[in-house]
């Protein structure tokens, strides 16, 4: 069914060229916008028409919104799908999508604006019966009011922005002589990042499994879940890894999450697809936040439930009704991802763009890549730093991690160094492969003996495709950091 004519997408890399493909699925036209130097990039190249948006620096061009809406009009799209990151989680923007007459492929404006404050929907969660962290019911008005909470509570604690994200103005706090410094710092760095110094309490979980649901919800209020992820595996309070579905997950844990899923989305009135979070430690889970948008990790349940996530997306946006109900969603086999970034894992993550001087991407039986690259192309260094998505599947948890070490390896990306090796070590730890997971996973496990393993298994392969000798230099100083990894970190 042809839900729209155009959509334009309102991001680039490879979310851009996922929702493309499920247009051009369902027989509908797409518009790519780019900035500066995005015009090589691949999803200019795969949509029917693209727009140069502005300059390289994001307000000048992927968050310009009213320049997005305007090309948007001039080009006769009908709707705007956002992606994630960017504007994806903008109330404004959705807001201004929809009063220039577009469709907004996400939640409405009110809703995001309701569920972006961390207070405002803990808030929402606790009225509902959700089971929220305690801590500071609103924003920290007392600094005497904060450490009688945490007094309360006991220490650790954690202080949080409540319009942030990505751990930005975050303070894990252990005694009460460093509250009140954690506390102004917070506003600051709020204040200065999200225009909104607000900051709450509440208690620290030291070793939890970061574990959310997804929802899809359509206008009349009929929601359903398409199951688990675990989501534990962090560098930066950023996810690296997930999987589907948890593999600590019981029957009775399962009802028990999933029930405060949807009592969450049908607390916020929601409609689209979204993801609840949670963390879990000691046999309860604790309401985090509603991504109001796609996940990065939306593959690894499309993997297992076979449904299409981009596609129910655009069908709600349009107007029609879930096509399905509880009973019609199972679970089917075991689903990884790895999120593919430009950045160098012996060195605390830092980007490397640059140019892609040899690309091959994995195939074969359960696997999938969403890649925004291509051979030639310079990865810029004014956006994020993840450049594909490796998913693999099983018909249980051991063949997708099997198949995940075999893609790893038929993997090339030369030009840039990636977290690839980082995600090959993990493939391999026992903690890992026992599920034996949790959100401070990759400061506690010495990979460094993996890492070598497969940085050797790289060399050989490099000297076997023909690489330069400016290549294999980098491969030497490559295994060469590897060994000081090791020195430092060996047990």
């Amino acid at each position: 069914m042809k839900y729209f004519d155009k959509i334009l997408i309102a991001n680039r890399g490879e979310i851009a060229i996922r929702v493309m493909r499920a247009c051009r699925e369902l027989g509908i036209d797409t518009v790519a916008i780019y900035s500066d130097p995005d015009s090589n990039a691949l999803h200019v190249k795969y949509a029917d028409e693209a727009f140069n948006v502005g300059e390289a620096h994001p307000s000048k061009s992927y968050l310009n919104k009213e320049r997005i809406c305007a090309v948007a009009k001039k080009t006769g799209a009908e709707a705007i799908h956002p992606g994630y990151g960017f504007l994806a989680e903008n109330a404004g923007f959705a807001k201004l999508v929809e009063d220039e007459g577009l469709t907004f492929i996400g939640p409405s404006w009110k809703t995001i604006e309701a569920l972006g404050s961390k207070i405002g929907s803990k808030r929402m969660m606790r009225e509902a019966g959700v089971p929220v962290l305690p801590g500071t019911p609103d924003g920290v008005t007392s600094i005497d009011e904060a450490k009688k909470v945490a007094a309360d509570i006991g220490y650790p604690v954690v202080v949080k922005a409540s319009a942030g994200g990505g751990g930005i103005g975050m303070h894990i706090v252990e005694s009460e002589e460093e509250l009140e410094e954690a506390i102004e710092g917070g506003k600051r760095i709020a204040g200065s990042a999200f225009g909104d110094p607000t900051v709450f309490v509440e208690k620290y979980l030291a070793k939890p499994r970061h574990i959310e649901i997804q929802v899809l919800a359509d206008a009349k209020g009929h929601t359903v879940h398409l199951y688990d992820r675990e989501c534990s595996i962090q560098r930066r309070h950023q996810k690296l890894l997930e999987e589907a579905p948890c593999p600590i997950m019981t029957p009775a844990l399962r009802e028990e999450m999933t029930a405060s899923a949807i009592a969450a989305a049908k607390a916020a009135n929601y409609k689209n697809a979204g993801t609840v979070e949670f963390l879990y430690s000691n046999g309860k889970h604790y309401f985090m936040e509603v991504n109001t948008r796609l996940q990065v990790e939306h593959t690894v349940t499309e993997f297992i439930t076979g449904i299409d996530m981009v596609k129910q997306q655009i069908a709600i946006a349009a107007g029609e009704d879930l096509a399905m109900d509880q009973e019609d969603v199972s679970i089917r086999g075991h689903a990884i991802e790895c999120r593919i970034n430009a950045e160098d894992p012996l060195n605390n993550f830092t980007a490397d763009p640059g140019k892609i001087v040899r690309y091959r991407s994995p195939g074969g039986p359960g696997i999938r890549v969403d890649s925004g690259i291509h051979m030639g192309y310079t990865i810029p260094a004014h956006y994020d730093s993840m450049i594909s998505k490796l998913c693999g599947w099983g018909s249980n948890r051991e063949e997708a991690i099997q198949r995940m070490r075999r893609a790893i390896y038929e993997y090339v990306v030369l030009g840039v160094k990636t977290t690839l090796p980082l995600h090959y070590a993990i493939m391999h730890n026992a903690h890992f492969i026992a599920g034996d997971t949790h959100t401070h996973f990759l400061q506690e496990e010495h990979i460094a003996s993996s890492l070598r393993r497969y940085l050797h298994e790289e060399e050989a392969r490099m000297q076997t495709l023909g690489d330069s000798l400016r290549q294999g230099k980098e491969v030497a100083a490559i295994t060469a950091a590897v060994d000081v990894y090791i020195r430092k970190n060996s047990k």
